[in-house]
């Protein structure tokens, strides 16, 4: 399996987290990745990502979000996190995304769509320096709500 580092770009926190996965699938405008959570456990308190647990992250060059399906270690299904981010790049060994702060989460039963942190997309103005970019980050949010409330893939497992 073709190993690949993932750099996500966080503007607004002046940081890049970056790590390592493996690449499941490859298309043109995508990529899967697989990764596994190696920090401590993080409890957002609708999710807890938790160490060994699996992050199967889908990454669009043309579409405006990313879509990351966590399973814990065993297998059992968390839910979908989805950022809404500027469309991914991808160079040789390395799949670059640009978080816009803005996020989805879609709870395993696809009835319970959480929108997270719309306040510190709202600060980032892009309606004043971007308004394309704002608009499409609008309508990113609304098209994962629409695929996770019809089981669109990647939302159409249990």
């Amino acid at each position: 399996m073709q190993r690949i580092k993932v750099h996500l770009i966080k503007p607004r926190k002046q940081r890049t987290v970056v790590y390592e996965g493996v690449i499941l699938e490859q298309e043109p405008g995508h990529i899967l990745v697989h990764a596994r959570w190696e920090r401590r456990a993080m409890d957002l308190g609708y999710v807890v990502f938790a160490p060994g647990d699996h992050f199967f992250e889908h990454y669009y060059s043309e579409r405006w979000y990313n879509i990351f399906e966590v399973r814990s270690a065993e297998g059992a299904l968390k839910g979908w996190y989805c950022n809404i981010t500027r469309p991914a790049c991808f160079l040789g060994d390395v799949v670059t995304s640009e978080d816009l702060e803005l996020d989805l989460f879609v709870a395993p039963d696809r009835r319970h769509l959480l929108r997270l942190d719309l306040d510190e997309f709202e600060a980032l103005a892009l309606d004043v320096s971007e308004p394309e970019a704002y608009d499409a980050a609008l309508r990113a949010l609304q098209e994962l709500e629409e695929m996770a409330r019809t089981g669109v893939p990647p939302f159409d497992k249990e």
